[in-house]
């Protein structure tokens, strides 16, 4: 195993040996996302995973996360010899985005495992759609937890309780797992929003942006950026009245794609024009300028819109970024934490399940 896993690093995924591969960090990446699918693809239900898989984590990830151990940075540092001469020499250390991040998302890939582990023994249990288990009642719930899903995951077995429901222990331990769930997934989705906001922008991407960000908008959304004396993105959303994740999800890029024509715009001027240094000029450009404030408003807009709509798919711009990114350290945390995100997004779903079958029941 170990050695199809190093080979697969070093041909970048092409097993033909003829150097069309992908670079590292994104062979790397893929491997942490394909391993997540292994191990817990088929784990649908909340329960322990089974022993071989989580050992295969273990393993895996560890082999995978090693290469962290050899990603540093050198600093400075001081040093007297036996004479009293100083000298100044190049010390190495764990790089800073590795060392803060990396023990945090070992501490939340840990905890995820504790909540799954803490329903070893529970009241409640699962049939397949279609078919319900011996202990299963045709009371309104199993119907009502499909509709809830709009049909949308059928194949996601159906949490089933005691026609009394769940006692008020169970509940009370579901309830507080589902809160330390949403904890991890926010601290996760953090983590990787902050590994995304540093990875560079592909050249591809930029060469894509509209020439005009209000052509890319439309007349509607720009004027409201443009002219609202008191901005508000939660009021321009309601108007918007977005009707699915997938409207939200193509205005999401949109939006982006014009918050980037904008900031390129307001820097055009700068001495320092070039599209690596955006970052650092939008510090020095007037904050009255026209392209300055309608990027800022898209940036909130942005910012207001992944709030609304939290299990939203990756932008485009984000997806860029991951299969263009070269940096390994930054495809590690990113990829990890993109796994860890979605499986606490999926156990707090899986709990909310189980709740509202059980307030059902009640009923």
């Amino acid at each position: 195993m170990m050695k199809e896993r190093f080979s697969k690093l070093l041909l970048g995924e092409d097993m033909s040996g003829s150097g069309k591969g992908v670079c590292t960090a994104v062979t790397i990446s893929n491997a942490i996302t394909n391993l997540y699918a292994t191990v817990f693809g088929q784990n649908l239900r909340l329960e322990p995973l089974k022993p071989e898989k989580k050992s295969m984590w273990k393993r895996e990830m560890d082999c995978l996360l090693s290469v962290c151990d050899y990603i540093v940075e050198f600093i400075p540092k001081s040093q007297n010899l036996q004479d009293g001469t100083a000298l100044e020499v190049m010390e190495s250390r764990p790089r800073l985005d590795i060392h803060i991040n990396l023990p945090a998302l070992r501490k939340l890939d840990a905890m995820l495992m504790e909540v799954l582990d803490s329903f070893q023994d529970r009241e409640f249990w699962y049939a397949e759609q279609g078919s319900m288990s011996s202990k299963s009642t045709l009371s309104g719930s199993f119907r009502r937890v499909i509709v809830q899903r709009k049909e949308e995951k059928w194949w996601v077995p159906v949490p089933c309780v005691p026609s009394g429901g769940l006692s008020e222990k169970s509940r009370k331990h579901l309830r507080h797992k589902r809160d330390c769930a949403y904890q991890i997934h926010k601290a996760s989705m953090a983590i990787n929003s902050s590994i995304l906001a540093e990875m560079e922008i592909p050249e591809t991407y930029i060469a894509s942006l509209p020439k005009s960000g209000r052509a890319s908008l439309g007349d509607t959304i720009y004027r409201y950026l443009y002219t609202a004396d008191k901005f508000s993105p939660g009021h321009l959303l309601d108007c918007l009245n977005l009707a699915s994740e997938h409207e939200a999800l193509e205005l999401a890029d949109r939006v982006e794609a014009s918050m980037y024509t904008w900031r390129r715009k307001a820097c055009l001027s700068h001495s320092k024009s070039s599209w690596n240094m955006v970052k650092d000029l939008m510090s020095d450009i007037d904050r009255t300028d026209k392209n300055h404030i309608l990027a800022e408003r898209a940036e909130t807009l942005l910012f207001c819109l992944k709030q609304r709509y939290p299990e939203l798919s990756q932008t485009s711009l984000d997806t860029s970024k991951i299969q263009y990114n070269q940096d390994v350290g930054q495809a590690i945390l990113e990829s990890y934490s993109r796994v860890l995100e979605g499986l606490a997004f999926n156990i707090v779903a899986w709990i909310e399940d189980v709740l509202f079958v059980d307030r059902n029941q009640e009923q």
